[in-house]
């Protein structure tokens, strides 16, 4: 299986989710539901991670967390693997309970968060569990709404002083946000099969590819590609570099080299880790063995020739400082 992308820095935002297997329900019973949620509240004192929100369901559950000390990845291994353990031992079973690995959402949390919440806390309605959020006992929507001292541990005041800072209006303003529908974007983003890796303005976006794709790269971490320059700023950076035009870079000329062709071919491969048969036919090559042998010689030139390395560097530093500028 590979592995997903996990991008952490202190006081992200994450919207993690995780779903059963085969659709089995992972709550069966209220004492399910509540020994999860007393995880989930030793968890957040535990590993110091600030929940503004949670719902869960009977085959998956939602949370909207922030960590402040990047430890997500071990947040979560917590969760998961305890609550398995407790559930297994209280119904005499055996097994996993999840459907693989969690998935978690990075969030800019400027054009986001509030979206998020109203769509966690309305994930019972819309399943047809409950008319109202209030009706629902598994969500922490009545922790908005109420200002009961079992509440203090979630982080609900910062998503409030989202909506105004004075107090006095906070639970008006949220009842309002919360009578409003979920976005149609909302809605078009979680309708997918697969979910993004982040979810933020262009800027954010922008910013996460530009300090993590270098540390992030990964043949086997696919989402890693939404952090990469996009083919087209690779080719356009090399013809820049070069002096030349892109049809050079798209010509088959046997028994002579083209180096630009060959840099082209490498970095979109090792960068973006597209498969062979997409950029053959990008560069058109009709065999798969073709792209291998041109991403095999620059690796080899690279290991050898000096001055050819310090022409990769260059291109290579021409393609992450455009895309810092776009």
């Amino acid at each position: 299986m590979s592995r997903p992308l996990r991008i952490e820095y202190p006081d992200a935002w994450h919207h993690v989710m995780n779903r059963s297997r085969r659709g089995e329900k992972v709550f069966k019973d209220n004492a399910d539901y509540l020994c999860f949620l007393d995880l989930l509240q030793e968890t957040s004192d535990l590993f110091n991670i600030r929940v503004a929100a949670y719902c869960f369901m009977p085959n998956h559950y939602h949370l909207l967390a922030q960590t402040p000390d990047m430890n997500l990845a071990r947040c979560m291994r917590h969760i998961n693997g305890v609550y398995t353990q407790r559930h297994n031992a209280r119904h005499k079973c055996d097994g996993t309970l999840f459907k693989g690995r969690y998935k978690s959402i990075l969030v800019d949390a400027d054009s986001y968060l509030l979206q998020l919440v109203r769509y966690i806390h309305k994930n019972p309605v819309n399943a047809g569990l409950a008319e109202k959020p209030e009706q629902y006992q598994w969500s922490s929507h009545k922790g908005y709404i109420s200002n009961a001292k079992k509440w203090d541990w979630l982080y609900s005041r910062f998503i409030l002083n989202m909506l105004t800072p004075h107090k006095n209006q906070q639970i008006r303003k949220y009842r309002q946000f919360m009578a409003e529908d979920i976005s149609e974007e909302i809605n078009q983003i979680f309708d997918k099969k697969y979910l993004p890796s982040m979810l933020g303005s262009e800027k954010f976006i922008q910013w996460v590819k530009n300090k993590f794709f270098r540390q992030k790269r990964h043949m086997e971490v696919p989402d890693s590609k939404t952090l990469a320059p996009d083919s087209e700023t690779i080719i356009e950076t090399i013809c820049r570099f070069y002096k030349i035009h892109r049809d050079k870079l798209f010509t088959v000329k046997r028994g002579t080299e083209n180096e630009p062709r060959h840099v082209a071919i490498y970095l979109i491969r090792t960068i973006r880790a597209e498969p062979l048969l997409k950029i053959g036919a990008l560069f058109n090559l009709n065999k798969h063995s073709s792209v291998s042998s041109a991403v095999e010689r620059i690796k080899n030139r690279l290991g050898k020739d000096r001055k050819f390395q310090k022409r990769f560097d260059k291109i290579n530093n021409m393609i992450y400082k455009g895309q810092s500028e776009t």
